[in-house]
């Protein structure tokens, strides 16, 4: 749903040596300047669920506005903490959920609504992603004003998207009334030839202010948004307060289904998800 680029011809020389680095080991939780005020580090006991104090994982198979093809489940195996990670696994099976329809995939979304929503800061996830024709992770957020406004009038900022068919790039995106779906605004991020997001843990964040957004990957800054960003006439709609998701989708409108070279289960891990405020002690 977010227009396609690629990113400058110099990155590669540049920026090569310091991803590939930044992606092996676990980011510290200090980061200067701020101050972590949510995580979840995802340390429970092998094969524990969710942190129900923290997470809501939906359910549900109606396409999610977007023709996906799975049904998000809160069972074990679909999503459970494992040696140190979150795990999101979709597979390929008959599933039959509460609405009685059989789906041939199943997967699952978390989100923070009702638990934790914040008003600007810097939110940021390591993760290793899945791959495969038909597969769609995403670390986002929604405006937690959603169920009185609607989508898109709630604001989306989707800190990190990939479609699995392009192994090697993640988009940053924010949608908006008037700048929605594929009008979204937005940018790619692509790693050097032959590295695959699916081979390491990489960091990805934004750092939102009250007119600036920025998108990072492996705190390498790689598009600034601004109310000038957007289409004449439109609206800002990042004045309030956000909650957090994380989901991994099978097929639908951008990424395309599934084909034969598509492999399952696909697992989307998830070391930590940490928000931070800035340290206003720091001057």
């Amino acid at each position: 749903m977010i227009a396609k680029g690629i990113c400058p011809k110099w990155y590669a020389a540049i920026f090569v040596i310091s991803i590939c680095a930044a992606a092996q080991s676990r980011p510290q939780v200090a980061r200067p300047g701020w101050k972590l005020v949510w995580s979840d580090e995802f340390d429970g006991a092998n094969g524990s669920p969710i942190d129900s104090s923290k997470w809501v994982a939906e359910s549900g198979g109606n396409g999610w506005g977007n023709q996906e093809l799975e049904y998000y489940t809160s069972r074990a195996e679909n999503v459970v903490q494992q040696d140190g990670n979150l795990a999101i696994k979709a597979l390929e099976e008959k599933y039959s959920g509460a609405d009685r329809v059989t789906r041939n995939y199943t997967s699952a979304r978390l989100k923070t609504q009702g638990k934790f929503s914040q008003k600007y800061g810097r939110f940021e996830a390591h993760i290793k992603l899945p791959y495969g024709q038909g597969i769609w992770p995403a670390f986002w957020m929604l405006g937690d004003d959603i169920e009185k406004k609607g989508w898109p009038k709630c604001g989306e900022i989707d800190i990190m998207e990939n479609i699995g068919k392009e192994p090697g790039m993640v988009h940053g995106t924010i949608h908006g009334p008037g700048y929605s779906g594929a009008n979204g605004i937005g940018a790619p991020f692509e790693l050097p030839a032959g590295h695959r997001f699916a081979d390491d843990f990489h960091v990805f964040a934004v750092e939102w202010e009250p007119k600036t957004i920025r998108f990072y990957v492996d705190d390498h800054l790689y598009r600034t948004i601004t109310p000038a960003d957007l289409p004449k006439g439109l609206k800002w709609v990042y004045k309030h307060r956000f909650f957090v998701l994380l989901n991994v989708a099978v097929g639908g409108e951008w990424p395309g289904n599934p084909d034969a070279s598509s492999t399952f289960p696909q697992t989307m891990l998830v070391d930590y998800v940490r928000v931070f405020q800035r340290d206003k002690s720091i001057h």
